[in-house]
C-alpha cells in the first residue's frame, strides 16, 4: 500500500502567477511572493515519507526548488482546473498507489504535521479535505478515483468547498474535514499574514 503527494505549481514567470495579487503590489512583487510560497510548499514536503509529484502548469524545470532526488516531476494536462487535477490523480492512481493527496503552493500556513494527518484521515474517510479561508480547499485526497468531484464546481469561487462537500454528501463519500487555513490570493491576505505572523514569512512590503 502506497501513499503519494501531489503538487500543482505553476511554473514562476513574471506576469503568470499571483495575478490577482500583482494587479495592486506589481508583477515583480506578486512573482517574488510566489517563489517563497514554492520554496516554503517545498520545504514542508520534502521529508515526509511518501511519494512526491510536482506537476508543473507548463514544462517541467530540472532546476529549481524541487529537488530531483526528493521529487517525481510531470505536467499538467486538461482544459480547467477541475480535469487539470482529475487527470493527475488518474496518472497516480495507474501506478498503484492507495491514498492521494493533491495540495497547490499558495497556503503559507500549510505544514507537514496537516499533511501527515491528512493521511492518517484517509485510513477511515472515503475523502479528505483542507477548507480555505476564501471558500476554496487549499487539500484534497481521496482512495479512489471519483470523476465527479471534478465536474461541475465553479472554480475560483467561494463555493468550490461547499460544492465539493456536497457532491461527496450527494455520492455517499465519508469525508473528514482539517483545519480551516487561508490562502495567499490577494493584497489584503498579504498583509494578513504579516500582521498575525509576525512577518515571517517575510513578504515583500505593500506601500
Amino acid at each position: 500500500m502506497k501513499d503519494a503527494l501531489i503538487i500543482f505549481a505553476k511554473n514562476p514567470e513574471r506576469g503568470k502567477v499571483k495575478t490577482r495579487l500583482a494587479a495592486t503590489i506589481g508583477k515583480d512583487a506578486a512573482l517574488s511572493v510566489y517563489q517563497r510560497l514554492l520554496s516554503h510548499t517545498a520545504s514542508i514536503t520534502k521529508f515526509i515519507l511518501v511519494d512526491k509529484f510536482v506537476f508543473y502548469s507548463d514544462n517541467i524545470l530540472q532546476q529549481d526548488v524541487w529537488c530531483n532526488d526528493l521529487f517525481f516531476k510531470q505536467t499538467q494536462e486538461g482544459n480547467d482546473l477541475g480535469e487539470r487535477m482529475k487527470n493527475a490523480f488518474a496518472a497516480i492512481f495507474r501506478k498503484d498507489y492507495s491514498k492521494i493527496i493533491i495540495i497547490g503552493t499558495d497556503c503559507p500556513d500549510l505544514n507537514a504535521d496537516v499533511i501527515t494527518h491528512a493521511f492518517k484521515c484517509l485510513d477511515s474517510h472515503d475523502v479528505v479535505i483542507g477548507p480555505a479561508h476564501d471558500g476554496g480547499y487549499y487539500l484534497l485526497g481521496i482512495k479512489q478515483l471519483c470523476s465527479q468531484l471534478f465536474q461541475n464546481i465553479r472554480w475560483s469561487t467561494h463555493t468550490v468547498f461547499e460544492d465539493t462537500r456536497m457532491k461527496c454528501e450527494h455520492l455517499n463519500l465519508n469525508y473528514s474535514l482539517l483545519p480551516t487555513l487561508r490562502d495567499l490570493d490577494l493584497e489584503e491576505d498579504l498583509k494578513y499574514f504579516k500582521t498575525e505572523n509576525n512577518d515571517q514569512h517575510h513578504y515583500p512590503d505593500v506601500q
